[in-house]
């Protein structure tokens, strides 16, 4: 492939300093309130309530801005208040289930793309940071093939997210969010119903 001008690498350091910036705030609440997280919302119904409140926060934002024009097009637009907005948000996608930092980025006035397209770059340090974590707090105690199959899940993840985010970049050159939101109410209800029915049952 081409080497990159050196307009194009400034660029590329210029959206990793940006995507730094604002994982700060979450990096530190996910640092502090790591353990609190996981006891309070890692469970069905909180996921489920996450699901449901930002599917419909996605249908409510995207009426708002019909007929707007976005006030940012590209990444190299975000200047630092929208990126620290941004990172509040993303604070807030800490709870399983929510879609803060898209919901976040539509609100301040960035387009679909953008939102779609820096969210991807904001979550690799956030998913690397995060197994980080949780690999400091079990111990690193594997045998080479549990570690050769904890890379191994990494690369799959990380891989699956790529296609993921292409899939998405077209699709919503063409269409809104809305469909994503209607999407989580219904998987968000069908949890419900799901953990409701194991409980009569139980």
């Amino acid at each position: 492939s081409p080497k990159k001008t050196q307009k194009q690498k400034l660029l590329t350091w210029q959206m990793w300093i940006k995507v730094l910036i604002a994982c700060v705030p979450a990096a530190v609440v996910g640092l502090l309130f790591d353990d609190i997280l996981d006891k309070i919302f890692y469970k069905p119904l909180p996921v489920a309530v996450m699901l449901i409140v930002y599917g419909v926060l996605f249908i409510i934002v995207e009426n708002r801005n019909e007929g707007r024009k976005p006030a940012v097009r590209r990444i190299s637009e975000l200047d630092i208040k929208m990126l620290l907005w941004i990172g509040a948000f993303q604070m807030l996608a800490l709870i399983p289930g929510s879609g803060a930092t898209i919901v976040g980025a539509l609100i301040i006035g960035v387009s679909r793309e953008v939102a779609a397209e820096f969210t991807f770059f904001l979550a690799i340090p956030v998913m690397f940071g995060a197994s980080a974590l949780k690999l400091i707090k079990f111990g690193f105690h594997f045998t080479a093939a549990e570690f050769g199959f904890l890379m191994l899940g990494c690369v799959v993840s990380f891989g699956m997210s790529v296609i993921a985010i292409k899939f998405l970049m077209n699709y919503i050159k063409k269409n809104d969010f809305k469909v994503f939101g209607y999407y989580r109410i219904i998987l968000g209800a069908l949890i419900i119903l799901v953990a409701l029915f194991k409980m009569l049952l139980g």
